[in-house]
């Protein structure tokens, strides 16, 4: 099994905030609206970079920069929202949230013609990335309810969550961010 250039990591905690759990859901969404706000920019751009490799097969570097710092930013907060981190996210510092996605060379390692038929591709993944979503929803759930019974997010549920993100991330670098045209596996392990 070849190893994804795209990869996510969360370092898992040995015990959770208790009251910080029960009220995460009013708690996010100042971060959420923050992240709404400027993730207008980010949805704009994946268009514009799509326009700059099909006709001048250029993918800036401050653009690369932009869209992988929305997404590290994105993905703190899923990890908040979804109970894995206590710490409110961040806007700009890593935290417990590794995310690598490798800057593209343009010339050899993407066709300019892609972009017109990834965003078709990868209807398969999202059909099985809602189904896993409702997964995660109730696992999220239970995983409250363990957290507010023993202040710890049960491994196997972690795992999960943790895998369901990794595959959204890596779903979304084929086809938003454009960094890779090398398929998505279905899978939610590395």
């Amino acid at each position: 099994m070849k190893d994804y250039p795209v990869k996510l990591k969360i370092n898992y905690l040995e015990s959770s905030n208790r009251l910080t759990a029960l009220f995460r859901f009013i708690l996010v969404i100042p971060i959420v609206f923050i992240l709404g706000l400027i993730s207008t920019y980010a949805e704009a751009l994946s268009f514009a970079i799509a326009m700059m490799l099909l006709f001048q097969e250029k993918y800036p570097k401050f653009w690369f920069e932009w869209n992988i710092g929305i997404t590290k930013f994105a993905y703190r907060i899923a990890a908040y929202f979804f109970l894995m981190q206590d710490e409110y996210p961040s806007t700009d510092q890593a935290q417990s949230v590794q995310i690598t996605v490798p800057y593209p060379d343009v010339k050899n390692d993407l066709k300019r013609w892609m972009p017109l038929v990834k965003w078709i591709l990868v209807i398969p993944h999202i059909i099985v990335l809602i189904f896993l979503f409702i997964g995660v929803i109730f696992s999220t759930i239970f995983a409250l309810l363990a957290i507010l019974l023993t202040g710890k997010y049960p491994q196997e549920i972690f795992n999960f969550v943790e895998g369901f993100l990794r595959w959204t991330l890596r779903v979304s670098a084929y086809a938003l961010l454009l960094t890779t045209d090398e398929y998505p596996p279905f899978r939610l392990k590395d």
